[in-house]
């Protein structure tokens, strides 16, 4: 499972046409952990912040879809 950290993220209101019935969404740019290379993905669940440990849950159409990883801290 790839992992990663948050580098950027922003929320996308006013959506093209073909995905406004998912707006809003959240974009993410994740620096991974396997190499430190950056991908563009979108967001699956609860909204994330800057620096928070994601991993990719699944791909859809060849983009890849985050989810928050729970630290376990309390």
């Amino acid at each position: 499972m790839k992992t990663g950290r948050v580098y950027t993220e922003t929320t996308i209101y006013a959506a093209p046409r073909e995905f406004v019935a998912e707006a809003p969404y959240q974009l993410i740019i994740v620096t991974l952990d396997e190499d430190g290379s950056r991908t563009t993905g979108r967001v699956m669940g609860e909204p994330v912040r800057i620096d928070d440990l994601v991993e990719v849950a699944e791909q859809r159409s060849g983009v890849p879809y985050f989810r928050r990883v729970d630290s376990g801290l309390g």
